[in-house]
């Protein structure tokens, strides 16, 4: 039998880890564990019944961000609920009220009236987030309650199509581990900030999640808290994507190769009143070259709602400029 030798970084005591992989073990595991610690009793079981029958249910996640019970969570989780209620780290269930939903953004906020003050996460900002940063999720997949799972950033500034088919931007994809019921809780940094809200998984992929960016959650907040919905502008059209035949592009020396067809015009509403008409090429707004629906949607914020905005569009091979005021999109 042949002696051997141990290597000075051999570990010869039946495999275990050299003392410097073990240090850097033992700091990843407590920096998570410091993240679970923190911010798992804010994390609350999202319970959302359906229908007269109690097993018409389904179960989320959401996180309190205030003191006296507001909760954040999915709008897929909670739409059309017609009864809520939220199962706290401390065991009690509470019953919850919807101050607003948004599909567009898949985001939603809950009030709870606890008895006394809950366990609260500090909401964080996703600005100074980096690919490759450690992130930590927290929430009840498949009614595992307080279920922790870490990963990293594998990218920023993703978009995400949602429900309703507009995209959600700026959203954060991670390797964290999601799964159903995971929806609504939040992605947090090793300072325990909330980065994100977790809120879709790629079926059949491994290691693809994504977060809504806390960033844009803030001001969709302050949207339900003021109005109860998120107020964006509307045209009173329906559109779809076009690409603008080559004659177009340099005839009129436009910069973009697309444009937004209108497809259907709505009855008595800004469009109509300005003399848009089904056929015609959307070009800009305010300026603005708009090469797609998506562009057009992030283009009309509320800022635009009873706001003048000139509409430049071709019909029929001409250019126009048409001036009209979009009103509230309605739900």
């Amino acid at each position: 039998m042949l002696d051997l030798p141990l290597h000075d970084d051999d570990p010869g005591d039946g495999g275990a880890p050299p003392a410097a992989e073990q240090q850097a073990l033992d700091a990843y595991s407590r920096a998570i564990m410091a993240v679970y610690d923190s911010a798992s009793p804010a994390v609350v079981a999202v319970l959302a019944r359906h229908g007269r029958d109690a097993a018409r249910g389904g179960v989320g996640s959401g996180f309190v961000f205030t003191p006296d019970g507001l909760i954040l969570t999915n709008s897929h989780v909670v739409h059309d609920a017609r009864e809520l209620s939220v199962q706290v780290s401390q065991g009690a269930t509470l019953s919850a009220h919807l101050i607003g939903d948004d599909p567009h953004t898949d985001l939603a906020l809950l009030k709870v009236d606890p008895r006394t003050p809950l366990a609260t996460v500090p909401l964080g900002s996703a600005g100074a987030l980096r690919v490759g940063q450690l992130v930590v999720a927290i929430g009840n997949p498949m009614g595992f309650e307080s279920t922790v799972t870490a990963g990293v950033v594998s990218a920023l500034g993703r978009s995400l199509r949602a429900t309703t088919g507009r995209l959600i931007d700026d959203v954060i994809q991670t390797d964290a581990a999601l799964n159903p019921g995971n929806s609504g809780g939040p992605l947090l940094d090793t300072q325990g900030r909330v980065v994100g809200v977790n809120t879709a998984i790629i079926a059949g992929a491994q290691g693809i999640c994504f977060a809504t960016s806390i960033d844009s959650a803030r001001s969709v907040v302050t949207e339900l808290l003021r109005h109860g919905r998120v107020r964006r502008a509307s045209l009173g059209i329906a559109a779809q994507n076009a690409v603008l035949p080559r004659r177009y592009v340099h005839y009129f020396a436009l910069s973009a190769e697309s444009a937004v067809r209108v497809m259907e015009v709505t009855p008595g509403g800004p469009a109509a009143r300005a003399g848009i008409e089904q056929g015609d090429l959307l070009i800009a707004l305010d300026g603005t070259a708009c090469s797609s629906i998506d562009h057009l949607h992030r283009l009309l914020s509320v800022e635009r709602i009873d706001v003048p905005v000139t509409l430049t569009v071709i019909r029929r091979d001409r250019k126009l400029e048409l001036t009209l005021r979009p009103v509230e999109l309605q739900a």
